[in-house]
């Protein structure tokens, strides 16, 4: 009963838009209560749940973001980018796909990159013949490929919340999966650039120089070998390389591309700490109900009742699968891990999965949620740069949803793809 009033109180809440946040404490509270169980245990699980070492990171890499974002790194990954590829049909429409992965290796947030990258080529997209719909949807998509490419603030709180699985692993897990997903949708745009005979418009413009391009690239290519290659070598933890990117973005800004001012430092600070308030105020809060869906005997039931309808490893890893990506349409990725890591990992000890692959499959279908219609919040950011409706992305998004679960079944079929890094690296 108690268990019913938990999660009908939450839809009810986040129905009624109250931010999630605010449904996660209040659901939880109100379950504790019914329980005649201490109220003063929610101060203390508020505290517990952002008391966290690893935590200190994902401020960092949110500020990495934005000083990402101003120092003008992107327009000059897509002018490289664009030298690579060239002209012609999917050529543009590939180059913001490999762009937002390159920028998912420095933010680690998909609404980030989505707007970083959206910013940068929706309107060379549309003078390239590429419908607007179109151009939100690739966008939406590429950013999802952000959460499993490190650094992923996702794969931090995974790490954070599940004993036994390092940061550094998952990092290193979700490497190959990330490049692979980045690879089925650019592999999904080109084709229906060529059967709709989309891009290879705009062909009177001079042809990009390769290495002249390069080279003005060169110093944001360089941060993802910065973050990853310093941990990989021992040089800083996770949370330490965050605060290196952030320098060395500074540093790019103000000495390199001289993009930055003064002003400019206090103002990524202010959105920076904005967005940081708003992320760990949800991990705060959904720890408490985390807390009551385990200390009220919520979560026992639920998992008998999964292992118990004999699908088997397989059959309930597709169970979870649909399951996490209708949720992931309506939730960002840390919510999702912080309600439901309670029921997934016993789910998971049931079927003796690796949890650091099974946090690589978790977060897979949550990226797919990411740019899934009604509330994904990729295609949010997307639609808004290109001026469209969710609704005119539908026909488009749906081949990208489809792309990105090809890779996502390769990974559940062959799960080397993930562990093979780590193995080879000494992290797993």
């Amino acid at each position: 009963m108690i268990a019913t009033i938990l999660f009908l109180a939450f839809a009810v809440l986040l129905a009624g838009g109250v931010p999630v946040a605010i449904c996660l404490g209040l659901a939880g509270a109100f379950a504790i209560w019914l329980a005649d169980q201490s109220i003063m245990a929610m101060p203390t699980n508020v505290y517990a749940g952002i008391a966290k070492y690893p935590l200190i990171a994902i401020p960092m890499f949110v500020l990495v973001g934005s000083v990402f974002d101003r120092t003008g790194v992107a327009l000059r990954l897509v002018r490289f980018a664009t030298a690579l590829v060239g002209a012609g049909r999917g050529a543009l429409a590939s180059v913001a796909v490999l762009v937002a992965m390159v920028i998912g290796g420095i933010s680690g947030s998909g609404p980030a990159t989505s707007a970083a990258v959206g910013q940068v080529v929706t309107k060379s997209m549309a003078e390239d013949g590429y419908p607007r719909p179109f151009i939100a949807s690739t966008v939406g998509a590429a950013a999802a490929t952000d959460i499993l490419i490190p650094p992923s603030i996702a794969f931090i709180v995974y790490a954070v919340l599940v004993p036994g699985v390092s940061v550094p692993a998952i990092f290193a897990a979700g490497m190959i999966p990330g490049i692979l997903a980045g690879l089925c949708i650019i592999a999904a745009v080109v084709i229906i650039s060529i059967l709709k005979d989309f891009g290879g418009k705009a062909r009177k413009q001079e042809a990009i120089a390769v290495w002249q391009s390069f080279k003005d690239a060169f110093w944001g290519l360089m941060a993802p070998v910065v973050i990853l290659g310093g941990m990989r070598l021992g040089f800083f933890t996770p949370t330490e390389a965050a605060v290196v990117a952030v320098f060395y973005g500074l540093f790019i800004g103000f000495f390199v591309y001289h993009s930055l001012k003064l002003r400019d430092v206090y103002e990524m600070l202010v959105e920076a700490g904005e967005i940081s308030a708003v992320i760990l105020i949800v991990i705060a809060l959904a720890t408490v109900f985390a807390w009551s869906t385990s200390t009220l005997g919520i979560v026992r039931p639920i998992v008998e009742w999964v292992v118990g309808l004999g699908l088997g490893s397989a059959g309930t890893l597709a169970l979870l699968t649909i399951f996490l990506i209708i949720v992931g349409m309506f939730l960002d990725g840390i919510s999702i891990f912080l309600i439901l890591l309670p029921l997934l990992l016993p789910i998971a000890a049931a079927f003796q999965w690796d949890l650091t692959w099974f946090g690589v499959v978790l977060t897979m279908m949550i990226a797919i949620g990411q740019f899934t219609p009604p509330m994904a919040v990729n295609l949010m950011v997307s639609c808004r740069i290109a001026g469209v409706s969710m609704e005119s992305t539908v026909p488009w998004v749906i081949w990208l949803v489809l792309a990105m679960l090809l890779s996502a079944v390769a990974v559940m079929t062959v799960p080397d793809l993930a562990l093979w890094l780590p193995r080879v690296m000494g992290l797993g």
